[in-house]
């Protein structure tokens, strides 16, 4: 039976894509921005203190995937959807102080967080909706002394945020 040549090499070049996603997923390297279960925010005192931070999670085991930085705040987003921080003092001071947050997905932030903040008060706790915090990126805060020191946020999936500016 004959088969092509460059039918023999097709099949070689799927397999071995299939084999390096399976590696990838094996190995929580999902190459794909799906799903996207939101993210757990943890704040570093400085600059020097996110990138220390990060390099011992990555001697852990726990990589970089990629970062997103903006005016007022550093971000290195990790493969398992954590994010380590540092914002600027006027971040921090919109958010009264708040330093983590859980990152929550959201099809519409504003009218969620709002219907969040609806729940925690008829439960008998404070809730603040906070809009741009960080001007230019679509994320909208609940500040709440249900949790002190930390927000929730929501923002669309992580394909409708924008793209950071090139540094």
């Amino acid at each position: 039976m004959y088969v092509p040549k460059w039918l023999l090499a097709l099949g070689c070049v799927v397999f071995v894509a299939l084999a390096v996603w399976t590696w990838l997923l094996a190995n929580g390297r999902n190459p794909l921005p799906f799903p996207d279960g939101g993210s757990r925010i943890f704040a570093a005192a400085s600059p020097e203190a996110k990138a220390a931070i990060v390099d011992v999670l990555a001697r852990n085991g726990l990589r970089e995937r990629f970062r997103v930085d903006t005016d007022g705040v550093l971000r290195s987003i990790l493969f398992d959807g954590t994010i380590i921080n540092w914002s600027a003092p006027g971040v921090t001071r919109r958010l009264r102080g708040a330093t983590s947050a859980i990152g929550l997905v959201a099809d519409d932030p504003l009218v969620q967080a709002q219907d969040a903040a609806t729940v925690l008060r008829s439960h008998g706790f404070s809730a603040d909706v906070v809009q741009d915090a960080e001007p230019g990126v679509p994320i909208v805060f609940l500040l709440t002394d249900a949790m002190p020191g930390t927000v929730l946020n929501f923002r669309p999936h992580v394909i409708h945020m924008p793209r950071p500016p090139k540094p």
